[in-house]
C-alpha cells in the first residue's frame, strides 16, 4: 500500500534535490553570431531527470498546495504521449501521491500502450480514457465532478499541461533566474503557463517571446488569462510566434527534423522535436531574419531532453 508524506510540499519536494538554479551556458553558433547575436541556452531539462524543466516549476507549486489540503490523489489530464502525464506520474511514485491520469482518446484503451503511457502506468499512474467530445468538455463542472468520482472522489485536479494560477506563480522563477542575463527569451508554448510565468518574472528591458506547439490561435487568450488568474493582468513584455508548429501538436516537418539533426551535429546535443526543436528553429530563423540588433543576448529555455526517455520504473 503507498504510504502519503506529511509534508510533500516542503520536505518531500526538497528531498528530490532539483537542480535549481538551473545552468545558462553560452552556445557559440555561427547562425548567431554572423549577425552580432549571442545564444545562451537556459538548461531547465537538468532541473530533475524525472520531472524536467517547466513539468518542475509548473507541478512543484501544485504539488506543495495538494499537500497543505490533505489530497493524496492527483488527478491530470493529457495525450498519448504527454509529457505532463510522465512528470505528474513520476511525482505520485517518488513523493507517495495516488496518480489519475484521464487520457485523451477513447479509443486508445483497446490499443496496447505507447512508451508514455507505459511509463505513466509502471509508475502507478491510474489511466482513465475519455472521448475526444467529452474530453473538450473536461473543465466543465459536471464533467469534471463525474470523473473526480471515478478516479475515487477526493483528488487533487491539476489542469492539462499543469497550467494555472500556482504554476504561472512558480515559472515566475524562470523570469527571475535570467533577469540581467539576456534581452530576449524564447520558449516552447504548449498550454502558455510557462510564458505566462516566465514574462512576469522577467526584468526591466527583457521580452520574452512564445512558440507555440499547437496551431489555431488561440494562445494568446490564454495566456493572458493565465496572468489575469495569477497577477490580476498582463505582466512583463512577451509575444507569440505562430509559424513554427509544423502542423501541430506531436507534428514535425522536413525541415524542422533537418535543423534538429544538423544542430546535434554542431553542438552535440539531441534536441527534444515536439517543443525544444521547434523553439530554437524559430529563434534561429528570427536571427537570420534580422529580427535582433547586433549586441542582443538571446536564451532559449531548454525545457526537455532530446535524449533517451527514462526508463519505466522497475515493477
Amino acid at each position: 500500500m503507498t504510504s502519503h508524506p506529511p509534508a510533500a510540499g516542503s520536505a518531500g519536494l526538497a528531498g528530490l534535490r532539483p537542480r535549481l538554479p538551473s545552468p545558462l551556458v553560452e552556445l557559440p553558433d555561427e547562425r548567431f553570431a554572423r549577425h552580432g547575436v549571442r545564444l545562451l541556452l537556459k538548461r531547465d531539462d537538468l532541473i530533475h531527470p524525472e520531472l524536467p524543466g517547466n513539468k518542475w516549476r509548473k507541478l512543484a507549486p501544485n504539488l506543495r498546495a495538494a499537500a497543505e489540503e490533505g489530497r493524496h490523489t492527483l488527478l491530470t489530464f493529457g495525450g498519448a504521449y504527454s509529457n505532463h502525464l510522465r512528470a505528474t506520474a513520476a511525482a505520485g511514485r517518488l513523493l507517495g501521491f495516488a496518480t489519475v491520469g484521464v487520457v485523451r482518446g477513447e479509443e486508445l484503451a483497446d490499443l496496447p500502450l505507447n512508451p508514455s503511457l507505459r511509463y505513466c502506468a509502471a509508475s502507478g499512474m491510474r489511466l482513465m480514457f475519455l472521448d475526444r467530445s467529452t474530453y473538450r468538455r473536461k473543465a466543465e463542472p459536471e464533467v469534471l465532478a463525474r470523473l473526480t468520482e471515478q478516479a475515487g472522489g477526493d483528488c487533487f485536479v491539476v489542469p492539462e499541461g499543469g497550467s494555472n494560477a500556482a504554476a504561472v506563480l512558480g515559472c515566475a522563477e524562470l523570469g527571475r533566474e535570467l533577469r540581467g542575463m539576456a534581452d530576449v527569451v524564447g520558449v516552447a508554448c504548449g498550454t502558455g503557463g510557462t510564458l505566462a510565468g516566465l514574462a512576469a518574472g522577467l526584468g526591466e528591458g527583457q521580452r520574452a517571446i512564445g512558440f507555440p506547439v499547437l496551431k489555431g490561435g488561440f494562445l494568446g487568450a490564454e495566456i493572458e488569462r493565465l496572468q489575469g488568474e495569477a497577477y490580476g493582468g498582463r505582466r512583463g513584455t512577451w509575444r507569440l510566434d505562430e509559424r513554427f508548429h509544423c502542423g501541430g501538436y506531436a507534428r514535425t516537418s522536413p525541415a524542422l527534423d533537418a535543423f534538429a539533426d544538423d544542430f546535434a551535429a554542431r553542438h552535440g546535443l539531441p534536441l527534444e522535436r515536439l517543443y525544444v526543436a521547434k523553439m530554437l528553429y524559430g529563434l534561429t530563423t528570427l536571427t537570420e531574419e534580422g529580427a535582433f540588433p547586433r549586441g542582443t543576448t538571446v536564451a532559449a529555455v531548454i525545457t526537455g531532453s532530446g535524449g533517451p526517455e527514462p526508463a519505466p520504473p522497475a515493477p
